[in-house]
C-alpha cells in the first residue's frame, strides 16, 4: 500500500493543476481525509503527512477515532446523522456536512453548547439512493433555520452521481454553486454559505474547477 504522504503529494499536484485552469488559489481548497475504512494507525499517518481535517460517516467509528486522537484534528461528520445520535457527537465534532431536515436541526440546536458549523446536504442529482434536500426545497429550509441560534449554515454539500461522464458531474457541481450564490444574495445572518463541500476521490478535480472549497477524499488518499 502506498504511503499517505505519497498519495497526498499526487492529490496536491492535481489540486494545483485544477486551480490553475480556473484561476483559483490552491490554498483555498481544504482536504478532508475520509477515514471510515482506515485503521487508527493509517489515520495517524495521514495526520503526520500534514492532514488536519478528518471526516467520518458513522457515529461509532467517529467516537473510536476521537477517543484515540482527541481534538487535535478538525473533525467533520459527513455521513447521514440520525437525530438520536446527535448527543453522542455534538460536543466533539467541528463540522456537520449532512443537515437535511428540521428534526435534525432541532436536535443539533438543543444539544449544542456552541454554534455548530453546518453544511446543508442537497441531492442535486435527484437519485433516490442519496440523502439530501431537493434544490427547490433548500432555500426555504435554510430560511426556516433562522430560529435555531446554535446552527450556522456555512455552505452546501452534495454527492455527485458515480459516473465518469464529465458533463453530468460538471452539471451537478455547477447547480450546487448556483444555489450557493442564490443563498448568499439573501444575506441571512445564520447562513453566510461561503463554502462548497463537493468532490470525492473520483471527481474532485472537476469539483474544484466548479468551485469546491472542501473536498472529501478517502480511497485516493488513505486507500480502501
Amino acid at each position: 500500500m502506498r504511503s499517505v504522504e505519497s498519495n497526498l503529494a499526487v492529490i496536491r499536484d492535481k489540486i494545483t493543476q485544477s486551480c490553475k485552469k480556473v484561476g483559483r488559489d490552491p490554498r483555498d481548497i481544504k482536504i478532508i481525509a475520509v477515514t471510515k475504512y482506515s485503521t487508527i494507525e493509517r489515520t495517524k499517518e495521514a495526520m503526520e503527512a500534514g492532514i488536519t481535517h478528518l471526516g467520518e460517516n458513522r457515529d461509532q467509528e467517529f467516537l473510536n477515532k476521537y477517543e484515540a486522537l482527541g481534538n487535535e484534528p478538525t473533525w467533520h461528520f459527513i455521513g447521514t446523522l440520525q437525530s438520536r445520535k446527535v448527543k453522542n457527537i455534538i460536543d466533539k465534532v467541528d463540522y456537520i456536512h449532512s443537515l437535511d431536515r428540521l428534526s435534525l436541526a432541532k436536535e443539533i440546536n438543543k444539544r449544542a453548547n456552541k454554534t455548530i458549523n453546518c453544511f446543508v446536504q442537497v441531492n442535486v442529482s435527484g437519485e433516490e439512493s442519496k440523502h439530501g434536500l431537493s434544490p427547490e426545497d433548500t432555500i426555504p429550509f435554510i430560511e426556516s433555520l433562522q430560529q435555531y441560534s446554535n446552527i450556522r449554515v456555512i455552505g452546501l454539500m452534495t454527492m455527485a452521481p458515480h459516473t465518469k461522464d464529465e458533463m453530468i458531474l460538471r452539471s451537478c457541481f455547477k447547480k450546487l454553486r448556483q444555489l450557493q450564490q442564490d443563498i448568499q444574495l439573501l444575506s441571512l445572518n445564520n447562513a453566510p454559505c461561503r463554502e462548497l463541500s463537493m468532490g470525492m476521490s473520483n471527481d474532485y478535480e472537476i469539483a474544484i474547477e466548479e468551485g469546491a472549497t472542501y473536498i472529501r477524499i478517502g480511497t485516493a488518499l488513505v486507500g480502501e
